[in-house]
Formats: structure tokens, C-alpha cells, sequence
């Protein structure tokens, strides 16, 4: 190799030492990170599937989930007391019963706001007990049922399983206590059968009695 040559190679040399250091001692990129987005202040949702009723408010037995969003401590699963109350750690007694669950979300927020800095709370409702109708006397199988969307006398009858062999189907009375006052519907089994009068198969609410006399 001539002198020529030596000098070049030596120069090349000097110029790709100091960028081989800089590889070596630079570190690595970290990947980025992304801040998971705190989710909204949920509304009442159910965890069974099936929608909410939209005239739905909470009554007394129904099954709710209070979930405080990262904070396991407070989320709690209540049921709603005969007295309309639940209880929640800090707050005690929350009056639950009458209230929509986006109202009682806000209301529990508010509560909660005065021992937790801006609390994220979603209320689920997980079982509805309180929106029954009752059927007696004659039919096959009386007793409670849930009404989870709009269920006529008629419907309410069938799903009991029908009339027995002996039931009065032309006198049946429906028992309906709203404000504190009593008041009795009439429904003619037969003449609704029969297309008559159809405007006695009234829509039933939540705590209505249908007495099938035997």
C-alpha cells in the first residue's frame, strides 16, 4: 500500500469513529404512551340485556351497582330498602326509591364530591324488582310479575297461565293505588275475548292487582 493510500484509509478511518460512539451511546426511542380517556359519568344502564324501561324509576328490592370509576372501595352493589334508602361508604343514606338512575348518579356525586375530588359515577342497574303487577283468585298460576315494558289484563292473564275451570271471567276487578287513594277497574274477561269493550284491557302499572273471582 503506498503512502497515498495509507493516508486516506487513516483519514476514513477518523471520520467513522466518532459516528460508531454516537450509535453505541445514544439511547434508545421509547415507544410512545397513550393516557387512557377517563370514561363519561354513566347513565343507568342494565346489566341484564335488556333495556331500561324509559319511565323506569327505582323502587324499593331493585339490585343497583354504584360504580366510582378506579376507586374499588366505593363502588359498591346495593339493594333498595323497604324505606327507599341505600348506603354508601362516607355518605350513609341515599334516598334511592323515585328517583331515575341518571338522578340518583348526579345526586350521588354530589354526596360523594365532598370527600372524593371530582368523582366519575355510574349507576347500573342490575335487577328490577320493584316494577311488579299482582294477579289473584282464578288463574293458574297467580302471584307477582315483572313488567318490563307495557303489559295489558288480558296479557297479564295469559302469561298466568289463563283462567281455571271455575274462575268468574265477567267480574274481575283491578286494584290500582296511586297517591295514596284506592281505585277499582272492572274487566270482562269474556266480552274482551269476544272483541267487545276492548278499552277495559287496560295497560297495567307497576303495583296494580288484577282479583279473579272463583
Amino acid at each position: 500500500m503506498t503512502a497515498r493510500a495509507c493516508l486516506s484509509f487513516a483519514t476514513a478511518l477518523a471520520l467513522l469513529v466518532p459516528v460508531v460512539a454516537a450509535a453505541q451511546t445514544a439511547p434508545a426511542a421509547r415507544p410512545a404512551q397513550s393516557t387512557p380517556a377517563q370514561p363519561r359519568q354513566g347513565t343507568g344502564t342494565a346489566s341484564t340485556g335488556s333495556p331500561v324501561p324509559t319511565d323506569y324509576v327505582i323502587g324499593p328490592d331493585d339490585v343497583l351497582s354504584i360504580v366510582f370509576w378506579r376507586d374499588a372501595d366505593m363502588t359498591q352493589e346495593v339493594t333498595v330498602r323497604p324505606d327507599g334508602n341505600i348506603t354508601l361508604p362516607l355518605m350513609g343514606d341515599i334516598k334511592a326509591a323515585g328517583l331515575k338512575p341518571t338522578e340518583l348518579r348526579d345526586l350521588v356525586a354530589t354526596s360523594a364530591s365532598k370527600f372524593i375530588e371530582d368523582p366519575n359515577v355510574t349507576v347500573v342497574v342490575k335487577q328490577i324488582n320493584s316494577r311488579n303487577v299482582f294477579i289473584t283468585g282464578g288463574v293458574t298460576r297467580p302471584g307477582p310479575y315483572p313488567v318490563s315494558g307495557q303489559m295489558t289484563v288480558l296479557q297479564l292473564i295469559t302469561v298466568a297461565g289463563g283462567l281455571t275451570e271455575f274462575a268468574d271471567g265477567k267480574k274481575i276487578r283491578i286494584l290500582r293505588v296511586e297517591n295514596g287513594k284506592s281505585t277499582f277497574m272492572l274487566f270482562n274477561y269474556n266480552e274482551v275475548q269476544d272483541g267487545k269493550k276492548l278499552e277495559q284491557n287496560i295497560v297495567l302499572k307497576p303495583g296494580d292487582s288484577v282479583m279473579v273471582k272463583q
